[in-house]
């Protein structure tokens, strides 16, 4: 391995793992595979960090790496952070989260490189100092091939296509000589604008929609004393999760078993990484209650100047009334007037639902990649089965929606 490492790396703490180092660039990119131990201690870098990212990520933060690895101690969970002397002091320019799991959404009987690293993360893009992508991505791969441990194949999960990042990778592994398998891309809602709340929702909505609105909210209001609020601070965001958890619970999803409270793990994981996020200032909940109880919620988590609405729920026993409609109303409005906010992304799964009445659009994809210079022909075996066998559930899928269809048409 190469013996050319930075400084910092003797200092590093024993949660640090092995360091590597890339030969690109005037100064090297060193990488190391840390632990939630050690990730515990970059706080400040990793802050630092997102002030000169190219995609602020919060599935990438060090705190939710911390919360997985304490609610599942027997997996690997685990972060290369790159790191790179600038102006004599060694600064952090990538951090990239990853679990050793089985494929998601995979038949195949294998360990890989999971990214994100927890089921309920919806962007498995780096976060990497923006005038850094191609050295720094280049010696995380360089990171992953040279560890024996870990696996050389890594799934990712709606990463960010057509942005910087995504084309530095693209760029990058044609260097290398390993061309990524690509999935799926996909399209979802994302909020960002110049316009305030009230000329925006007038643009994106239809005048019959917005007097539909209009009508849902007062009739609501009727029926008691209706309030729209945001918890920030940890204490009220703790309370307000867990009305959310049984209000989900309560619901479609509580009734298919796919609610967070459903499965033990799951709900351990939000309350832990809420929590985390929360004691950051990176973390609310926007609600509106009637008469004192939730009707809709929204949890909402940033990095950086970027925004993410994780998870939303509603009360079923008011669902005439478009709860959910009503919450986006307030929320785009406050997203809008914080100027710290560059963007706000949706984490839906595609382009349909309600959330879509956000005009703006982010491109999503899912791909595997090797991190071998040159591939391989494992590489090229296994994503070639796992593509047909995707595009097999495709097709399946839409064939019994089409019969669905047709039934319902008798």
């Amino acid at each position: 391995r190469d013996a050319v490492m930075s400084n910092l790396a003797d200092e590093r703490s024993p949660g640090a793992a092995q360091v590597t180092a890339a030969s690109n660039g005037s100064e090297r990119v060193s990488v190391e595979i840390a632990d939630a131990a050690r990730l515990a201690g970059i706080r400040s870098h990793w802050t630092d960090l997102l002030g000169r990212a190219a995609a602020p990520n919060v599935f990438m933060d060090p705190a939710l790496v911390g919360v997985a690895a304490a609610i599942e101690p027997h997996a690997t969970h685990r972060a290369l952070l790159a790191w790179k002397t600038m102006d004599g002091r060694d600064t952090l320019v990538g951090i990239w989260s990853f679990a050793v799991a089985r494929p998601r959404r995979s038949i195949l009987p294998m360990q890989t490189i999971v990214v994100p690293a927890f089921a309920h993360g919806y962007l498995a893009t780096p976060v990497i100092d923006r005038d850094h992508l191609d050295e720094t991505l280049d010696a995380m791969l360089d990171g992953i091939a040279s560890e024996r441990d870990l696996p050389k194949i890594i799934t990712l999960d709606t990463m960010g296509a057509g942005e910087p990042t995504y084309e530095a990778l693209r760029r990058v592994l044609a260097a290398r000589g390993a061309a990524p398998c690509v999935f799926d891309q996909m399209r979802r809602p994302k909020l960002a604008s110049t316009l305030d709340g009230k000329a925006y929702l007038e643009s994106a909505l239809s005048s019959s929609t917005r007097k539909k609105l209009r009508q849902h909210r007062r009739k609501l209001s009727e029926k008691g004393f209706l309030v729209s609020t945001v918890s920030t601070e940890p204490e009220p965001v703790r309370d307000a999760l867990e009305q959310f958890l049984a209000m989900e619970m309560s619901g479609w999803k509580g009734r298919e078993g796919t609610a967070l409270a459903s499965n033990e793990t799951d709900a351990a994981y939000m309350r832990g990484a809420i929590a985390a996020l929360a004691a950051q200032g990176d973390a609310s909940i926007h609600s509106i209650y009637l008469d004192g109880k939730p009707v809709s919620m929204q949890l909402v988590v940033r990095a950086g100047s970027a925004t993410f609405t994780w998870k939303t729920a509603y009360d079923e026993a008011f669902q005439d009334f478009s709860p959910g409609m009503l919450l986006l109303e307030d929320y785009t409005a406050a997203f809008l007037a914080d100027k710290r906010i560059a963007f706000v992304d949706s984490c839906s799964y595609d382009d349909t639902g309600y959330m879509s009445a956000w005009q703006e659009r982010r491109e999503v994809a899912d791909l595997w990649i090797d991190a071998r210079r040159g591939g391989s022909l494992e590489f090229r075996a296994l994503s070639g089965l796992q593509k047909a066998y995707r595009e097999a559930r495709a097709t399946a899928k839409a064939l019994y929606l089409q019969w669905r269809k047709s039934r319902k048409g008798k």
